[in-house]
């Protein structure tokens, strides 16, 4: 296709969407649009200035250093924040090429999705739960993150189609596919993060428990891997190639996988729960963890002012959100080193 001097860059992939996507994914013309209405960009559509957005923004940048699963790593393969929502991206842009849907939608909101995780991963997510008055979920904060914490406090004012995937991509121990409609993404292209999101976590979580001897080769039970194979890229294919064939032969009614799929990624993310999440050797390394994260929300409680100095008292009601997410945007790094300041005794210095 040659370039119209009279239309946009942007005008021009539009109208390639409307070409080659499949009648039921979302055009970047039909988005619902941001909350702050925005003068369209000349080059980019607007899945792509949020993938952009979110790239560039410091939470994204702070994943490198949050924990997975296993805390504060040493190893150089371990997976972190990061290195997930990049492997949750890649999947979700496999199968959405494959179903025709819209690739900038669920790259963007691949990449967004896990930004307000808390340090030493869902050990902090559950200390948070616990003491914060409104409670947490990561998937909520993300959502804050992206419309009200970054830049200042004026948000990255994302389009109403990555915010809602970001919001309703968790699952947690429920169904891959929500049959809830508050819990359903509004878009295919959410739903395909959605499913991608388990896919990528259930398969590098079990490569890097073996890695680290949590669990060994003959323990994962023979029928999962009879169904999904035993090696990383196999899994992964296997299931990856369900969703795509079980999606077009449903007509894209919706995102999901084949029944005998879809029981086995559940059961093999029961037995991760049981030999790795909530594992003894896992387990005390998160109580330490939420020890810590304890003692920094109590004593920024009551210590408000050496972190939010420059907001006026008036402005200051709300102590439990603000240290929340204070506590919530920490990577493991600055919260161990930040314990160690305050609780710890320093060396004592002549100079």
């Amino acid at each position: 296709m040659t370039h119209d001097p009279n239309i946009t860059i942007r005008e021009q992939t539009e109208e390639i969407e409307k070409q080659i996507l499949h009648p039921k994914a979302c055009l970047s013309s039909a988005s619902r649009g941001r909350a702050r209405q925005e003068k369209p960009d000349d080059v980019r559509t607007c899945f792509q200035r949020d993938r952009d957005r979110i790239i560039h923004c410091k939470s994204f940048r702070r994943l490198k250093h949050k924990t997975q699963v296993f805390l504060a790593p040493r190893g150089d393969h371990y997976r972190t924040r990061l290195t997930h929502v990049l492997e949750v991206s890649q999947i979700a842009r496999t199968i959405a090429r494959a179903l025709r849907l819209n690739e900038d939608l669920v790259e963007a909101i691949s990449l967004g999705h896990d930004l307000g995780h808390t340090p030493f991963g869902h050990a902090g997510e559950a200390l948070l739960r616990e003491i914060s008055p409104g409670g947490f979920d990561h998937y909520k904060q993300s959502l804050r993150v992206v419309d009200f914490l970054e830049r200042d406090g004026q948000g990255l004012n994302l389009t109403y189609e990555v915010r809602d995937g970001i919001v309703k991509h968790s699952k947690g121990k429920g169904l891959i596919i929500s049959e809830n409609i508050k819990e359903k993404p509004a878009t295919l292209e959410g739903s395909v993060v959605r499913v991608s999101d388990i896919i990528a976590y259930v398969n590098h979580d079990l490569d890097d428990a073996l890695r680290a001897g949590v669990i060994k080769k003959a323990e994962v039970p023979r029928d999962i891997v009879k169904v999904i194979g035993e090696a990383y890229a196999k899994r992964i294919d296997t299931m990856v190639r369900d969703v795509i064939t079980t999606t077009i032969a449903a007509g894209h009614s919706n995102v999901g996988m084949s029944a005998e799929i879809s029981a086995t990624v559940y059961k093999l993310r029961d037995f991760l729960f049981e030999h790795m999440y909530e594992s003894e050797s896992i387990d005390k390394e998160f109580r330490k963890a939420k020890g810590i994260l304890k003692a920094l929300y109590e004593y920024y409680y009551e210590h408000i002012d050496e972190v939010f100095s420059d907001i006026p008292s008036e402005k200051k009601r709300d102590r439990h959100r603000m240290v929340c997410d204070f506590i919530a945007g920490m990577t493991d790094g600055f919260a161990l080193m930040t314990y160690e300041k305050l609780f710890l005794p320093q060396q004592w210095t002549v100079i």
